[in-house]
């Protein structure tokens, strides 16, 4: 792989157009860049940087073998990396999304847990609410409360439904609520991810009813909406979990407790991996097993 690690090297120092930033990166002195770049030119016969004190520039020779070589070398990078982690599941980079509530409420306590099982794994966990490209992110897997994906490109494993309920600040007249008909569609407060209006479908198992949400409002995060509801602004519709501590400490009502939305569900979403690579296999089955625990506690 000497050869790789030259290219590698040239490809860093193309991009940062600093030598000494490139050692630091690869670990390695700014002395052993110089002496693989000045390798690399003697072996092709050309010329690939032009160097003074105060800069490294590439040349037209060097730029056209960069640009020529840069999808070989990642392709190259993406099968050593796939060969690596083939047969290791205890350890490597996961790099997760999830949604903020979750992540900051239920995913620090299992992240804990399978850090102290496989203490050699690293993790990136970003938190974002709504949908995140899992593909052009480079995500190893996202955490999503949602109905069923449209794409056709991501796996996606189903982990526990997620109950809804509506909800009102107490001793507002939204908690008196008999049907979903004396709802305006101004006081219902949308969750959307692109922060937009949402459509609520209820029913009470006989009958159907569709509300255009967030005409007046809307938020792509689940405690803005629980905040604004309890301050009587409107009715929210929110996975219950979510709002279990509300309700408990009366902040929040559960209204019109007959008439239900659809069930949502907690799901794994990857990349369409062939096979999932052991860490985040491993992770899976982890998160998979703690789960209902935490369902539990929260409803």
């Amino acid at each position: 792989m000497n050869d790789y690690k030259a290219l590698r090297t040239f490809l860093l120092a193309a991009e940062k157009r600093n030598f000494a930033q490139v050692a630091r990166e690869l670990d390695m002195t700014p002395a052993a860049v110089t002496r693989a770049i000045a390798a690399l030119e003697e072996d092709l016969g050309v010329q690939l940087f032009v160097r003074t004190t105060r800069q490294v520039s590439l040349t037209t020779d060097g730029a056209v073998f960069a640009a020529q070589i840069q999808p070989a070398l990642q392709a190259l990078e993406n099968a050593r990396k796939e060969v690596v982690n083939a047969n290791k599941a205890d350890q490597g980079r996961l790099r997760i999304s999830a949604p903020t509530w979750f992540g900051t409420t239920i995913l620090p306590p299992i992240l804990s847990g399978f850090r102290e099982r496989y203490p050699k794994i690293n993790f990136e966990v970003s938190l974002a609410d709504g949908f995140v490209n899992i593909l052009e992110d480079d995500y190893d897997l996202a955490i999503r409360i949602s109905s069923a994906p449209s794409d056709k490109f991501t796996i996606w494993r189903k982990i526990s439904p997620v109950v809804r309920i509506l909800v009102a600040a107490p001793g507002s007249r939204f908690a008196a609520l008999q049907h979903p008909n004396e709802l305006a569609p101004d006081e219902c407060l949308a969750y959307s991810g692109e922060s937009r209006r949402e459509t609520w479908n209820l029913s009470d198992g006989n009958a159907s009813v569709t509300i255009s949400a967030g005409r007046a409002f809307s938020a792509n995060s689940g405690d803005i909406l629980a905040d604004m509801a309890a301050d009587g602004a409107g009715v929210a519709m929110l996975p219950k979990f979510h709002v279990a501590e509300h309700l408990r400490t009366g902040r929040l009502v559960h209204v019109l407790p007959s008439w239900s939305p659809p069930v949502l569900w907690l799901t794994l979403y990857y990349p369409p991996y062939q096979a999932l690579p052991p860490r985040i296999a491993a992770f899976s089955k982890f998160f998979e097993s703690q789960i209902p625990a935490f369902m539990v506690t929260l409803e």
